[in-house]
């Protein structure tokens, strides 16, 4: 959910009233509507009845809203478990208005965990590779930024993306999550073609890579440790 307060606190809090899908709304572990702002009128949409579900969708890649008609969309801990996540995206783009945003916050790591199913994992490129395939299906998508959070107090590393439908009305959206967060790795900001702070490794490798060097440095140690006592008790018989 802090991840989703900082982008309400980004992108919607200056906006007027405003109409907001969240995808996934189901609130299993926390909801994103407990932080949204007051100027947000929250649907909440998901394929089964539950807590924080205002419309249960009967085809998971149709939803049923009018074309241009939704100012924000937002998902979170659910594209991973959507087998073609790239049709809801679709979706995504159809409703949303001209200058509308999408809110993507899905795994870019973790175990395995079917709800009911657990398909994909969301890497730095992911986000283009959707507007790509938005513009070949017809949409003049844009990503306004990207970028990988790290682990807190757990093993995942949340993947975070902001689309805006046409991306001829980004100026429409000029500040940026990446603007108040201290750490994150592989951001990339529209218009920027550096990615700010860069690791090829995910945060697992490179924390497996520095306990393997901790235990290289302790057998050293230890070794080192043993061969004094050696030492000293060659010391003491011989004396």
């Amino acid at each position: 959910m802090e991840n989703g307060k900082i982008f309400f606190d980004t992108y919607v809090s200056r906006l007027g009233p405003v109409k907001l899908v969240e995808i996934g709304s189901q609130n299993v572990n926390g909801s994103l509507r407990e932080v949204a702002p007051s100027n947000v009128e929250y649907i909440g949409v998901d394929f089964v009845e539950g807590q924080g579900v205002d419309v249960i969708l009967n085809d998971p890649y149709v939803l049923p809203f009018e074309t241009s008609s939704i100012d924000l969309v937002v998902s979170s801990s659910c594209f991973e478990h959507s087998e073609m996540f790239w049709l809801v995206f679709n979706e995504v783009m159809r409703t949303l208005k001209p200058a509308g945003l999408f809110f993507l916050n899905a795994p870019s790591n973790g175990p395995f965990h079917r709800y009911p199913v657990d398909c994909w994992r969301f890497y730095p490129d992911s986000a283009n590779a959707l507007v790509t395939w938005a513009k070949r299906t017809g949409t003049n998508a844009g990503v306004l930024e990207s970028f990988t959070t790290p682990q807190k107090d757990d093993y995942w590393n949340d993947y975070l993306a902001v689309f805006v439908k046409n991306i001829e009305c980004a100026s429409e959206h000029p500040a940026r999550m990446l603007d108040h967060l201290e750490t994150f790795t592989n951001g990339m900001r529209y218009g920027e073609s550096e990615i700010l702070n860069p690791d090829n490794m995910p945060q697992d490798i490179n924390e497996k890579h520095r306990l393997m060097q901790e235990v290289e440095r302790l057998t050293k140690e230890l070794e080192e440790l043993k061969r004094t006592i050696e030492s000293s008790k060659n010391d003491g018989s011989e004396g």
